[in-house]
């Protein structure tokens, strides 16, 4: 008999590791279900929201600063007809200082207004070609907020509170509908700035760590370095990575075998986890060099000054299509006085106009005519609006948190309207007022999430991004 002649048990047998390795193998080509087998739980996976969605995912342009909506989107023929005249004003910044009102020189707008589109909507030739969308979004000009200074109101715009250490909206969305994407996270934000609140306007504060939102870049660096660190690894072959990543994800597992419901060491777990199919996925989607030179030059790409809010615009919009559920793009300087705060020098607006006004632009139409703006909400905004009178009687205006304008495209909001309104000097919102908390509480709803029912247990309280606030805006839903 041959020495290499095998009988039926040592056939079996040898056939039955055969199938394991293939088995093995069909595991491992799907990361996701692998990480599944071994014990780790999938805290993306997406969840079935509260009530039917009209938006599946967010694109936050933050204006940083507060863009001045009197020289913008809330026309007030009273500012051209009294400028100049001293008159007395009830700022809330100045009552917070001196316990008074201030009397100060009314300022007209900079800019010319004119109707647009089939809505007549009024907007300035700051954003002229914003202004040719007019028919795409919903202008709301009875915007109020909380916080007079930067810091409390970027803040609460991006959390709900001034103070208090909380999730951030992208967070609560993540929580709430995980990613539509197994290779990608579900929350990201581009450039966001160091200053006025910084990581805490992408944390996840006491939410899981796996909510909180992935950094591409930061504001002050040039949009091409908008990627995610050391994400390649140049130093071993892919079949080399793949082993110690199949080595370090058994290791995982035994650890959390031995700890069950270890929920820092579950977050750390999903982290490698994300980062391994992330390896293999995001370069592809950060990779603009793809699109073609009529989509390049539709975002104003390789063209001075739009360039580099164009870039970060076309990823959001390619983050979009691949299933990032919420996605800050922010435009700021990273100072401690944020780009659009023009405090004494108002016709410095039209240098910021410049950067995004093209892009953003070209972000609707590149999503509306890919499909994309019927299930995406595009939000427009700063953290608060600018006073009509000039600060200290100069050049510039204050902040103002009583009343400004924001936009709302997709997603189910009505396209060509405007709702609200601001008295005749654009101080304060006087009708349909919407809150900040109004606000989060809308975009929510369109995702399909109910403010007061998506809530976190934490030091004995539930807790909310509306805290006990915040009223459905239906008027403003298709």
């Amino acid at each position: 008999m041959s020495p290499y002649a095998l009988n039926r048990r040592d056939a079996l047998q040898r056939m039955a590791c055969g199938f394991g390795s293939l088995a093995l193998a069909g595991m491992t080509a799907d990361p996701v279900r692998a990480a599944a087998n071994l014990g780790v739980s999938n805290p993306l996976a997406p969840r079935n929201p509260h009530l039917p969605p009209k938006a599946k995912r967010v694109i936050f342009l933050f204006m940083a600063g507060g863009v001045s909506h009197v020289d913008s989107y809330d026309h007030k023929p009273r500012l051209i007809a009294d400028d100049g005249k001293m008159m007395d004003f009830l700022d809330q910044r100045s009552i917070a200082k001196t316990g008074k009102g201030t009397s100060a020189r009314v300022m007209k707008p900079l800019w010319d207004f004119k109707q647009r589109g089939e809505s007549g909507t009024w907007v300035s030739d700051l954003f002229p070609h914003m202004a040719k969308h007019t028919d795409d979004y919903c202008v709301i000009k009875s915007m109020s907020t909380e916080g007079v200074a930067h810091g409390p109101a970027t803040l609460f715009l991006h959390t709900g509170s001034t103070s208090l250490v909380l999730p951030s909206m992208g967070a609560w969305v993540s929580y709430g509908l995980g990613t539509e994407s197994e290779n990608l996270p579900a929350f990201v934000t581009i450039s966001p700035a160091m200053a006025n609140g910084g990581p805490r306007n992408y944390g996840n504060a006491f939410l899981p760590a796996i909510y909180q939102g992935t950094a591409l870049g930061r504001a002050g660096l040039s949009a091409r370095e908008a990627d995610i660190r050391n994400l390649r690894n140049e130093t071993r072959a892919l079949p080399a990575q793949q082993r110690q990543f199949d080595l370090l994800r058994s290791v995982n597992a035994a650890q959390l075998r031995e700890a069950p419901g270890d929920s820092e060491l579950d977050a750390v777990i999903n982290s490698y986890e994300l980062a391994w199919r992330m390896q293999n996925n995001a370069p592809d989607v950060l990779d603009i060099s793809r699109e073609s030179a009529a989509t390049l030059k539709m975002y104003g790409i390789d063209e001075k000054p739009t360039d580099d809010f164009g870039r970060q615009c076309l990823m959001a919009r390619r983050l979009a299509e691949s299933g990032v559920r919420y996605i800050q793009v922010s435009y700021s300087d990273d100072s401690n006085n944020p780009a659009w705060d023009q405090h004494s020098n108002m016709p410095k607006h039209k240098e910021h106009a410049e950067k995004v006004d093209k892009p953003i632009a070209g972000l609707l139409q590149d999503l509306k005519q890919r499909g994309l703006l019927e299930d995406t909400i595009v939000w427009w905004g700063g953290e608060f609006g600018r006073t009509p009178y000039a600060q200290t009687n100069g050049t510039g205006r204050d902040h103002n948190p009583t009343g400004f304008s924001v936009w709302v495209a997709g997603g189910g909001f009505k396209p060509g309207m405007v709702y609200g309104e601001t008295d005749e000097f654009g101080h304060f919102a006087v009708e349909n007022k919407v809150h900040m908390h109004d606000l989060h509480a809308t975009i929510l709803h369109q995702l399909g999430l109910d403010h007061e029912k998506l809530t976190y247990r934490h030091n004995g309280r539930p807790f909310r991004l509306t805290d006990v606030h915040g009223h459905l805006v239906k008027d403003i839903l298709a």
